[in-house]
């Protein structure tokens, strides 16, 4: 085994109180550098920010527990407004910009969401009225009627920051929403402690390469675990610089890459893809300074990193998680002895994994129960360890479903060879992932089933080049209703309508009927047979 420790104790710890530590220690260094506005931040500048923040916070009558929305892109004001909520005792939950009302209405209200922090953009059109729990709204940069300055809450007030009064094992630091295989997205409670300890398990011995000197390059998006706690939070607390970026975009990428000293980034395969075709077109600094990249939140086909390490001269490292393990559970290596970049690596330090062997599984029996996969054999791969969630928020019966005896089931099916190195084959879950971006089929049927056109529907992924998989729609029509080019136009825009636009199916087949098995349940594997 060759991570067993952590790198330092996260017992009793709060991820804001790592990165305050952080400000005091790195003073003058540049913590922050935001491309969306070409502001640097010091590290006491950042320090001085999100005190008075959460200062501001308590006075605007946020009590501790209470919850947070943060519904804004990469920039400066999204880092403050995070851990200005959780040094003010409350609990951020955390909302993708590009989502539309009914996205934002759910999530606001499911959480219970006492006050929202975006900007004009974001909110403009959607209807904020009628939230039982909405009592402050602020903006970030443009005014809207009907909401406060972001900037007022930084403004100096006398308000006493909060003592926890539970443990950070018991108190919730990050509410993200995790879209489910089934009804719509849940919320994930992750402790201070889930955080904090996945901080110091990624910057353990033999975990990643991540040190104090580094100027990391991020444009994932930091309302996601990926970029929040293996990004944002760890950044922080080394005293490295963070340049963010609001979105992906090449042409940017490459000159910050010189222009900043770039030495690390995080990416995702579509990314890496898109990375791969600008260096084969000449568009790739040769004199760039970045030693590794980090790759997770969808699978990596193996010719991919080989195929960027050969054009660029930059190692990749693939990782493995998901929101409810804050989120990393695997992390592959750099040293040359251990490199294998179409592997997930091994498990992080106080991580415990067991591949289940997937004949006659019960589905109420405990892991230790169960037989293992052998060597090289499929299974489903089951963790614990003090980075896995408490539940979902309000949801019981979906926290008993994936959290038995204290073991996650992740669903995912993956393969452990002879030298301990995993990788992902399959999934049981009927989740699509469009570009590392998780789609709930069930949440896109739900939306085409309020069409009046449509009887009944299925949607699965379909496997696609760029973005990895693509969402595509089977659709069986209401009496009275013809198939045909102009009515799937107006279905894929009556979803992109009413979701996020990465959740829009791509294609329309229409169907007779879409295949069930006998208790009603849709028969994804047949409809997938029909798209590849």
């Amino acid at each position: 085994m060759l991570r067993t420790q952590l790198y330092a104790d996260p017992h009793n710890l709060f991820p804001h109180d790592l990165v305050l530590d952080s400000c005091r220690r790195h003073g003058e260094k540049t913590a922050i550098m935001d491309t969306s506005c070409g502001r640097r931040i010091s590290y006491s500048e950042y320090g001085s920010i999100t005190e008075s923040a959460a200062r501001g916070l308590i006075a605007a009558g946020v009590k501790p527990g209470e919850v947070v929305a943060i519904f804004i892109a990469n920039c400066w004001e999204f880092c403050a407004a995070y851990h200005a909520t959780t040094l003010a005792g409350a609990i951020p939950t955390l909302l993708n910009p590009t989502y539309r009302e009914r996205e934002v209405r759910y999530q606001l209200e499911n959480s219970g969401a006492a006050a929202l922090i975006s900007d004009a953009p974001n909110i403009a059109g959607i209807n904020l009225g009628g939230l039982p729990n909405l009592r402050r709204i602020y903006t970030t940069r443009d005014s809207v009627s009907g909401a406060e300055s972001f900037l007022s809450l930084l403004k100096p007030v006398t308000a006493n920051l909060p003592k926890s009064a539970q443990s950070s094992e018991q108190t919730v630091a990050a509410l993200p929403y995790s879209s489910g295989t089934t009804g719509l997205p849940k919320g994930v409670m992750l402790s201070h402690h889930n955080l904090v300890a996945n901080i110091y398990q990624l910057l353990g011995p033999n975990a990643t390469a991540l040190n104090s000197s580094d100027t990391i390059l991020c444009f994932l998006p930091l309302y996601h675990i990926y970029g929040l706690n293996v990004m944002l939070n760890p950044a922080l607390t080394l005293g490295a610089t963070l340049v963010l970026m609001p979105r992906f975009q090449v042409q940017p990428l490459t000159a910050l890459l010189v222009e900043e000293g770039i030495t690390m980034m995080p990416l995702v395969p579509p990314a890496m893809n898109a990375l791969c075709q600008a260096a084969e077109a000449g568009q790739f600094p040769r004199d760039h300074r970045v030693h590794w990249v980090k790759s997770g939140a969808a699978p990596l086909a193996p010719e991919l990193p080989r195929r960027f390490t050969a054009l660029t001269n930059i190692l990749v490292c693939q990782g493995y998680g998901m929101t409810e393990a804050s989120p990393v559970t695997h992390v592959g290596f750099l040293d040359p002895a251990f490199y294998r970049p179409d592997s997930i690596g091994h498990p992080l330090a106080q991580t415990d994994c067991r591949v289940i062997r997937q004949t006659d599984l019960d589905p109420t029996a405990s892991s230790e129960s169960l037989p293992e996969a052998d060597p090289c054999e499929p299974g489903e791969l089951v963790m614990r360890g003090p980075q896995i969630m408490l539940g979902y928020w309000n949801e019981p019966q979906a926290t008993a479903g994936v959290l038995r005896d204290g073991w996650y089931w992740s669903g995912d099916i993956v393969t452990r060879d002879g030298e301990g190195f995993y990788r992902v084959v399959d999934r049981r879950k009927e989740m699509i992932k469009y570009k590392g971006f998780p789609v709930a089929p069930a949440e896109v049927e739900a939306v085409l089933l309020e069409h009046p056109a449509v009887r009944e529907c299925g949607v699965v992924g379909r496997p696609d080049s760029c973005a990895g998989e693509i969402p595509v729609a089977f659709v069986a029509l209401r009496d009275g209703f013809v198939t045909g080019k102009k009515l799937e136009e107006e279905l894929c825009c009556f979803v992109a309508d009413r979701l996020t636009h990465y959740k829009q199916p791509r294609e329309v087949h229409f169907v007779d009927a879409v295949p069930k098995t006998a208790s009603g349940k849709i028969l994804r594997r047949e409809l997938r047979k029909a798209v590849r």
